[in-house]
């Protein structure tokens, strides 16, 4: 847990920083408008490991006819089916995770966002940060903590509207990753992951909910372009 404290003091700082810019402009909003700022920088920095992604959604997805005669031709025999699976994507160079990088190395970037909003003190100071809100909640406070004061209540809503917009991202990134190439639990593991924040979402601060959502919209726009700059080739 030590070792997360210089990450999320720096992380106080900037998010604080830049809602303090934001003032001016987002007033009440400011906190939540930072976090969203603090998240599209985070993912910028990883836009090359996302290009490297798209390069490897491209090679896959040219794989793919091959991937599907090996599935029909080994159907009744699942461990050679891996096997030869595995000897394609090893013989072209190609693996069936490398879209699951950009998500797995932004986790720690997460986790940085949930402690500092779970932490009463940061570098020995009170978390100033708890106090702020998105409209009528809490951003350190998580959906089991407004809902005993009704589902339909302003806080509630709020996370309500959160978990709608989750799963509308979640939906569409899905079905982009059901059209990528990937076979057998790789390409399950693809397509069920983006529905995996609408259940984090619930248990996490609002503003760790917030880093979630607008990571997976950055998400969702990103394969957009790059899956038009990297479009497979002719078969």
């Amino acid at each position: 847990m030590f070792l997360l404290d210089a990450p999320v003091s720096l992380a106080h700082d900037l998010v604080a920083g830049l809602a303090g810019l934001l003032d001016p402009v987002a007033g009440g909003l400011a906190t939540a408008a930072a976090i969203v700022v603090f998240t599209a920088a985070v993912r910028l920095l990883l836009v090359p490991l996302s290009v490297a992604a798209a390069r490897g959604e491209r090679k896959r997805a040219r794989l793919l006819p091959q991937v599907q005669a090996l599935q029909k031709k080994y159907a009744k025999n699942p461990q050679r089916l891996q096997r030869e699976t595995a000897a394609l994507y090893r013989a072209e160079a190609a693996t069936p995770f490398s879209g699951c990088l950009p998500v797995l190395v932004q986790w720690p970037f997460f986790g940085v966002m949930y402690r500092l909003f779970v932490s009463a003190t940061v570098a020995g100071h009170q978390n100033l940060l708890l106090a702020h809100t998105l409209f009528a909640a809490p951003l350190g406070q998580n959906f089991i903590g407004v809902v005993g004061g009704g589902l339909f209540a302003p806080a509630s809503l709020v996370f309500l509207v959160l978990f709608a917009l989750l799963a509308a991202v979640a939906v569409w990134t899905s079905r982009r990753a059901a059209k990528s190439g990937a076979a057998g639990p790789a390409g399950a593991l693809m397509r069920l992951l983006p529905f995996g924040t609408v259940a984090v979402a619930a248990f996490v601060p609002l503003a760790a909910g917030l880093y979630l959502l607008t990571s997976g919209a950055w998400t969702a726009a990103e394969r957009a372009v790059l899956r038009r700059r990297f479009a497979p080739l002719p078969a």
